[in-house]
C-alpha cells in the first residue's frame, strides 16, 4: 500500500532521485538497492524516484528496471512513495514501461520530456497523455530542457494538468517566471528538480523537491522545506545557504558520478557506473570531500 498522499503533495515533500547500485562486475545490486532505499527513507526522504537519469536508466534494461522497482517497493513501499521513471523518446516504449512499473508495484510514474527528437508542443502533449492513460497511477511530468532539448511550455503544462492522473511536475527548467505562470494557472503539484533552486521554487509555489543531494542531506532538505512552509523564511534561507557547497559540489561533474562517490565515502551501496559514465577521479573525490565538509556533511 502506498503511503498517504494529498492532492497538494501527491508524492510527499522530499524525494531523492536514487542512484542504481551495481556490483563490482557491473550487475544490478538489488540487495544494495534495498539497503540504500532504507537508508534514504530513514534519513528524511518520504519518496524515492527509481529508474531516473540519476539511476542510470539509459543503461539499464527493461527487465532490470522492473526488478529494481520491485526491490525498492519491497524495502520501503509501506513508508515512502516509490516513483518509477518511465520516460523515453519513444511513446510506445514509455507506455510499456509505465505498465511494467505499475505491475511491479510502483506508486507513481515520472515521465521526462522526449529527448533528442525535439517534438512540438502538441507531440509532447500527446506523449504524456498516452503515458497517463496507460495505467491508473499518478504521473509526475519532468521538464528538463537542458537535457531533453525541448521544454514544456506553461500553456502545455496547464493543459496536461487537466488530466486526472497528471498531478505533478518536476521542474528543472531554471525559469522561475515560467514556473510562476504555470503554478498560478494549474493544479499541478510543483517539485523542484534543480537543487540550487529548491528554495526559490518554494517561494513561487512549489510543494517539495526531487533531489540528487538528498542522497547525503535529506534531513537538511526536509528542515528547509518545513521551515519555509511554516513561515520561518530566515531559517529556511540559513539552511539553503549552509548547503550551497553541497549543491555545487555534487554537480561539479555529472551528478550521478559524484552522488555515487559521496555514497561510497559514507560506506553506502553505490558501486561502479556504466559507460558512457565513468567513476570520479581522485582529484574530483578530494574536491568532493571538501565541498561536503564545507556543507556540514559528516564523512
Amino acid at each position: 500500500m502506498a503511503p498517504t498522499s494529498t492532492p497538494q503533495t501527491p508524492f510527499g515533500r522530499v524525494l531523492t532521485a536514487m542512484v542504481t547500485p551495481f556490483t563490482a562486475d557491473g550487475g544490478l545490486d538489488l540487495d544494495g538497492a534495498q539497503r540504500l532505499a532504507a537508508h534514504l527513507v530513514d534519513s528524511g526522504n518520504d519518496g524515492l524516484v527509481v529508474n531516473g537519469t540519476t539511476g542510470e536508466s539509459p543503461t539499464t534494461s527493461d527487465a532490470e528496471k522492473a526488478q529494481l522497482v520491485r526491490a525498492v517497493v519491497e524495502a520501503v513501499g509501506d513508508r515512502a512513495h516509490v516513483v518509477a521513471g518511465v520516460g523515453t523518446n519513444d511513446t510506445h516504449h514509455s507506455v510499456e514501461l509505465a505498465r511494467q512499473a505499475a505491475a511491479a508495484g510502483a506508486h507513481g510514474l515520472l515521465a521526462v520530456t522526449p529527448y533528442y527528437s525535439k517534438p512540438p508542443q502538441e507531440g509532447l502533449q500527446q506523449h504524456m497523455v498516452r503515458i497517463a492513460d496507460a495505467t491508473e497511477l499518478p504521473v509526475m511530468l519532468y521538464d528538463i530542457p537542458g537535457r531533453s532539448g525541448v521544454a514544456l511550455s506553461h500553456e502545455t503544462l496547464v493543459r496536461l494538468g487537466e488530466h486526472p492522473r497528471i498531478v505533478a511536475n518536476k521542474d528543472a527548467k531554471g525559469d522561475l517566471g515560467a514556473a510562476s505562470w504555470a503554478i498560478a494557472r494549474s493544479d499541478l503539484a510543483w517539485y523542484s528538480g534543480d537543487d540550487i533552486l529548491n528554495l526559490p521554487l518554494l517561494s513561487v509555489g512549489a510543494v517539495g523537491v526531487v533531489s540528487v543531494v538528498g542522497h547525503v542531506v535529506a534531513g537538511e532538505l526536509r528542515a528547509m522545506v518545513e521551515a519555509y512552509l511554516a513561515g520561518d523564511v530566515a531559517k529556511a534561507t540559513a539552511v539553503h545557504q549552509r548547503l550551497l557547497p553541497v549543491f555545487t559540489g555534487i554537480f561539479r561533474t555529472q551528478g550521478v558520478i559524484l552522488a555515487k562517490a559521496a555514497l561510497e565515502l559514507q560506506g553506502l551501496p553505490a558501486g561502479p557506473l556504466r559507460l558512457p559514465l565513468i567513476g570520479a577521479t581522485p582529484e574530483e573525490i578530494a574536491q568532493l570531500k571538501k565541498d561536503l565538509a564545507d556543507g556540514g556533511v559528516d564523512l
